[in-house]
C-alpha cells in the first residue's frame, strides 16, 4: 500500500540521519504522535507536511515516491498515488544524482485546499498544464489557467491550492535544497 511506502521512506532517511523523531518534530513543528503515525501508514501526509520533511532531509519531495526500481519502465499509477496522498509527484530530472534544481510533474486532485504558507530555501517556478492553481505568496493570491506561471523566492511563506472540482496539473522546478 504507498501509504505504507510512504511512512517507510521517511523512516528509513530519518534513522540514516541519525534523527530522533523529537528532533524531527522540532524542526519541521510537527508533533511527535503525527511523524510516529505518518512513519507507521496510520496517517497520511499533506503537500505541507512532505515540503517540511523533505526540507529538513535536504531531498525533493518527489523522492518519498521514488519507484524501488530507478530504471524500470513501469508506469507510475497515478490514482493510487493521488488517493492516499492527494497528491502526486513525478520527478522529471532523475538522470542526475546532484543537481541545482528540480524539475516535478504535480497533480492535485479536485478540492486539494488544506495547507499552511510553508517557506524552504531556494525558488520556484509553476507553470499550470492543465486547470486553475491558487497560489498565495505572502498575502496575495494568484490565480493560474493554463499555459501562466509564476516565479517565487520560496524563502517568503507561500502555497499552492486546487479550488475547483478538477484536477491540476503543473510543472514545479525548485532550486534543489541541499542540506539535512
Amino acid at each position: 500500500m504507498a501509504i505504507e511506502q510512504l511512512g517507510k521512506k521517511i523512516k528509513e532517511i530519518r534513522l540514516k540521519r541519525g534523527m530522533t523523531l523529537k528532533v524531527l518534530a522540532e524542526k519541521t513543528g510537527f508533533s511527535i504522535s503525527f511523524l510516529s503515525q505518518l512513519e507507521r501508514g496510520k496517517s497520511s501526509a499533506t503537500l505541507e507536511s512532505l515540503k517540511k520533511i523533505s526540507v529538513v532531509f535536504g531531498v525533493n519531495p518527489s523522492y518519498f515516491f521514488e519507484e524501488e526500481e530507478a530504471d524500470s519502465d513501469r508506469p507510475l499509477i497515478m490514482e493510487q498515488r493521488m488517493d492516499a496522498h492527494h497528491i502526486y509527484y513525478k520527478d522529471l530530472g532523475t538522470a542526475l544524482s546532484k543537481r541545482d534544481f528540480a524539475p516535478l510533474y504535480v497533480v492535485l486532485k479536485p478540492g486539494q485546499i488544506e495547507g499552511n504558507l510553508i517557506t524552504h530555501p531556494g525558488q520556484e517556478f509553476l507553470y499550470v498544464i492543465e486547470g486553475t492553481l491558487t497560489v498565495r505568496l505572502e498575502d496575495q493570491v494568484y490565480e493560474l489557467g493554463p499555459s501562466e506561471s509564476i516565479m517565487m523566492d520560496s524563502t517568503r511563506p507561500h502555497y499552492w491550492y486546487n479550488y475547483t472540482d478538477k484536477e491540476v496539473r503543473l510543472l514545479c522546478v525548485s532550486s534543489e535544497v541541499r542540506g539535512g
